[in-house]
């Protein structure tokens, strides 16, 4: 490490937790991807089939039945066998051909899924598979490959292998429990542990089973008061309802094997989470790409909650309307529904699929998309990511060319914006920023929607330098264009919808071509308006309906 970068290591330490500092040293001293104890016997199965049929694979997660898959949009044919080793797309791609999500396809042949499985438990001896994180997610999906009727072939030598490789897997999994990264991580191998534990019977199962207290622990921590979760990412929410229910599926299908203690739990935390998620959906259907968010890799708001109606469980919207705790705010009037963000990278101690987007917001005028986040496309260091997570590829304001937090590497964030929401109701939202680095100056955002336009006030204080703002487009917007005066701009949608905006004086307005990354392994470009002034006081922006 280089000197310089001590300080910026230290304010990201700062926030850590004890355990995680404890639980980093040991991951550094231990060897990674290193398998598990050598497999025992089989335990028995403790129920022989779900209370309601499973979610299929996402839609990012293909596979066609020979040696050729297609995860987070980059595709890979094997040249024979599959290289249980192969990590040259990085290791979120590596980390899902392990997880097995891809075998969920209900168009794989049973037979091809099964000659996977059983290649997997016996080629695969280290690597990615090893982590906790894939074992977690492969339990998962394993086990509902086992309860869904006609998935897998298997005879009874066949049953007996799977079944102990499962036991071998859950075993590693309940000494390497990931209290170093916290958050969705832990979340899923607590699932996972304890999915194992309702799945089988005997003193195995029981001992994993045992870990259902943490679980609930987990549950109250890392799902808000709000219904949220903690990491505030509409994508991780997700991907976290549905393995909630997947866990209530088989609970509810134990016959009273899953403490009660627990089904409440997962009911509760699943009816408040379905209700968190309906705030952060547009009218299109999707979510918001608050965050790390993207499409396609968790399943859409509409089919999570079929899946949770079919196991008795209803949505249950926070008390006030709005994500108070997550500080996600919708207003709606008229056509317009705004989604806007105000707090600082989240959650503290674990803030690594966070963005310098405090204050931010998308906008939609029915169900199109006018005013739309970055998205993420993929987790290596570099240019892509730095772009997903910078305060210019957000919908906010810039000071003095400083990131609004210290966001470093891919995952990691030093010095933090200092945010509050100010006042809040159905139609109105007043919220304040101070960037890390600059924590006399402050940025103050009014939103205001009404049924016949969408008011932006922003009011800054202190020397903060040069400002940018930046009002990037959605997918929806078909054509932009600037005034002559460079005081107002005209768009059209797809549907004919022509919108306008009223700009601020003294302000310099361009139109630039930006990233965009509504999907992993997935890099586009769009317009987006900046406008960029020497120092600014106040500032306007009106959003109005106008004839075609």
């Amino acid at each position: 490490m280089k000197p310089q970068h001590l300080p910026r290591l230290l304010r990201t330490l700062r926030h850590y937790r004890p355990v995680q500092l404890a639980a980093q040293l040991r991951h550094v001293l231990q060897e990674e991807g290193r398998p598990g104890p050598p497999r025992g016997a089989a335990p028995p199965m403790a129920i022989e089939g779900a209370t309601a049929p499973f979610l299929p694979a996402p839609p990012h997660a293909k596979f066609d039945g020979e040696a050729g898959f297609e995860l987070i949009r980059r595709k890979h044919r094997f040249g024979g066998a599959i290289d249980w080793q192969f990590d040259e797309l990085g290791p979120l791609w590596a980390f899902h051909l392990h997880q097995f999500d891809w075998a969920r396809s209900p168009g794989v042949d049973p037979a091809a899924r099964t000659r996977l499985i059983l290649d997997w438990i016996e080629h695969c001896e280290r690597s990615y598979g090893w982590a906790p994180h894939p074992i977690s997610l492969r339990i998962l999906s394993w086990g509902k490959l086992i309860l869904t009727p006609g998935a897998l072939v298997l005879g009874a030598q066949e049953r007996e292998t799977l079944h102990a490789s499962l036991a071998q897997q859950a075993e590693a999994l309940a000494g390497r429990l990931e209290y170093r990264l916290q958050a969705n991580h832990l979340f899923s191998n607590l699932l996972g542990l304890v999915f194992a534990g309702v799945l089988f019977e005997g003193s195995h199962a029981a001992r994993w089973l045992g870990h259902e207290p943490l679980l609930r622990r987990e549950l109250e921590r890392q799902i808000l008061s709000d219904g949220s979760h903690v990491e505030r990412s509409p994508m991780y929410h997700a991907l976290l309802l549905e393995n909630v229910l997947d866990l209530l599926n088989v609970a509810l299908a134990s016959q009273g094997r899953a403490p009660q203690a627990l089904v409440q739990a997962l009911e509760d935390a699943a009816a408040r989470m379905l209700g968190a998620h309906a705030v952060w959906t547009h009218p299109d259907g999707e979510i918001a790409l608050l965050g790390d968010a993207a499409f396609d890799i968790a399943h859409a708001p509409r089919v999570l909650s079929d899946y949770a109606a079919s196991l008795g469980v209803d949505a249950r919207a926070p008390a006030s309307g709005q994500l108070v705790d997550a500080g996600v705010y919708r207003l709606e009037a008229g056509a317009f529904t705004l989604i806007a963000t105000t707090g600082p990278p989240a959650p503290s101690h674990q803030p690594g699929h966070a963005h310098c987007d405090a204050l931010s917001f998308e906008l939609s005028y029915g169900d199109e998309r006018v005013i739309s986040d970055t998205g993420v496309s993929e987790y290596i260091p570099g240019p892509l990511r730095e772009a997903s997570r910078a305060t210019s590829s957000h919908a906010t304001i810039q000071l003095g060319d400083q990131e609004q937090s210290e966001i470093w590497s891919a995952h990691r964030v030093g010095g933090r914006a200092n945010c509050r929401v100010v006042a809040a109701d159905d139609a109105e939202l007043r919220a304040s920023c101070s960037p890390w680095s600059l924590p006399k100056t402050s940025h103050e955002r009014h939103f205001s929607v009404r049924p016949s336009q969408v008011e932006i006030a922003d009011r800054i204080e202190g020397e903060g330098g040069t400002v940018r703002l930046f009002l990037p487009m959605g997918p929806d917007v078909e054509a932009l264009e600037l005034d002559r005066e460079g005081r107002a701009a005209h768009l059209r949608l797809r549907s004919g919808t022509a919108l306008s905006l009223e700009l601020p004086n003294g302000v310099d307005w361009q139109i630039e071509r930006r990233p965009w990354f509504p999907r992993f392994g997935e890099a586009a470009e769009r317009d987006t308006l900046v406008g960029k002034a020497g120092a600014l006081a106040s500032s306007r922006i009106v959003f109005r309906e106008r004839a075609s």
